[in-house]
């Protein structure tokens, strides 16, 4: 369906106002697949490297974990926060210099955390680093694909996951292998490196050509503005995605304490959520290959499920290793799948010309999820029950955020 001449009605399989914009790269495949090798070392690098770097930094520089822990709160603060002009300039056709420029401050912020020697040089290296990924990681990344692939963005957006879902398989064991090597300030230069490198030059060469959006009717081109979108549908969508964003923030920070209950060897305790990354693209690859063949409403309404089932698995079964093992590859599925649906469903129910800034608008609210939703669920546990309470209140945290999509979906496709 699209948007009628008053753009009242909500767009719910293709992009409306947008002419195919033309690529630097060949076909969808290659554009996203290209897109995508940013993706997966900017993850790696930056996102998944934060936890090689505490325990070393704690010991130079004298930290508590408390304290170390406020760095990575604060990048997901600043990203929250550079989110919407990020998505404006992106609507305005920017895409080029967003994500070039980006790579070049993470880049740098990169090099920059190889020489601090304070508590607040750490913090204020990773508030950097958060403007940087804002710029750089999947948001913008998809906005970029929704834009240039108005009629297909769907499958853009599931190749352009491929790699990304693969960062902490790569780079956990390469830095913290690089660490033990040369140190963590040489690691560091070598990860700046990569970005300064391949990733900046690799944004420049591929995101050229981009154009601003143009509504068919030009004469409404004034009238037009994001605020026209921020309906029902939005805030439906925005409830989904911050309920969902907590319970997926909240699991990794306590899987290794949660699995621990249930008592399997050290090494499965390790390797079990080691394979959520490699899980997370085989869903994808399905999804991949059976998604033309799968009504695209009938697949956002379902996939989110996932979560919720495995999480279900632990409460009913108790935190057993079998229980464990279903909650491991049902949240790695619905985690990997989930991604595809959150970068979809704003272009989907609510705008595809405005989806930059519409996302941008959820900046925060997203960062502000992510952050505070690892110390909730550590406030709830319990020596004595565990994380029994936590459990339920992510799987209610984690339906009502399904309830939400489903409402989303239904006001937007009456209309």
């Amino acid at each position: 369906m699209r948007r009628g001449q008053h753009g009242d009605r909500p767009v719910l399989l293709q992009s409306q106002n947008l002419s195919p914009l033309k690529s630097s790269a060949t076909s969808l495949g290659a554009f996203s697949g290209w897109l995508s090798l940013p993706q997966l070392i900017t993850w790696g690098s930056v996102f998944y490297t934060f936890s090689l770097l505490v325990t070393p930094l704690e010991a130079e520089l004298g930290m508590t974990r408390a304290q170390s822990s406020v760095a990575f709160s604060l990048a997901l603060l600043a990203e929250g926060a550079g989110a919407w002009l990020v998505g404006r300039w992106i609507d305005r056709g920017h895409e080029r210099a967003v994500m070039t420029l980006g790579s070049l401050w993470v880049g740098t912020g990169l090099l920059a955390h190889s020489c601090i020697s304070t508590l607040w040089g750490f913090y204020a290296a990773w508030v950097w680093l958060g403007l940087g990924l804002a710029a750089t990681l999947y948001t913008p990344a998809f906005s970029v694909v929704t834009r240039r692939f108005p009629q297909d963005f769907r499958r853009a957006i599931i190749i352009l996951t491929f790699l990304g879902g693969l960062a902490s398989t790569v780079f956990i064991p390469l830095a913290s292998w690089w660490i033990e090597l040369w140190g963590w300030r040489q690691a560091l230069w070598a990860l700046a490196a990569i970005q300064l490198l391949l990733c900046a030059p690799l944004h420049a060469w591929l995101l050229q050509g981009a154009q601003p959006a143009q509504p068919h009717h030009p004469a409404q081109l004034a009238q037009r503005s994001v605020r026209q979108y921020l309906k029902a549908p939005f805030w439906l969508l925005a409830l989904f995605m911050v309920l969902m964003m907590s319970v997926t923030s909240a699991l990794p920070a306590h899987m290794i304490n949660l699995l621990q209950e249930a008592g399997p060897s050290p090494v499965w305790v390790v390797a079990i959520p080691a394979a959520i990354g490699v899980i997370q693209v085989i869903g994808r690859f399905v999804l991949f290959v059976f998604e033309r063949h799968w009504n695209v409403h009938t697949a956002n309404r379902w996939i989110p499920s996932l979560i919720p089932l495995g999480l279900l698995a632990l409460v009913l079964g108790g935190v057993t290793p079998w229980a464990s093992l279903v909650f491991v590859v049902l949240f790695g599925l619905g985690n990997g799948l989930n991604t595809i649906v959150k970068g979809t469903a704003m272009a989907q129910y609510v705008s595809a010309a405005y989806v930059g800034q519409l996302n941008g608008v959820l900046g925060m609210p997203v960062a502000l999820a992510r952050a505070a939703a690892p110390l909730v669920l550590g406030l709830l546990w319990s020596p004595t029950e565990g994380y029994a309470h936590g459990l339920w209140w992510m799987l209610g945290a984690s339906l009502l955020g399904m309830a939400a999509l489903w409402a989303a979906q239904a006001i937007a496709m009456k209309r």
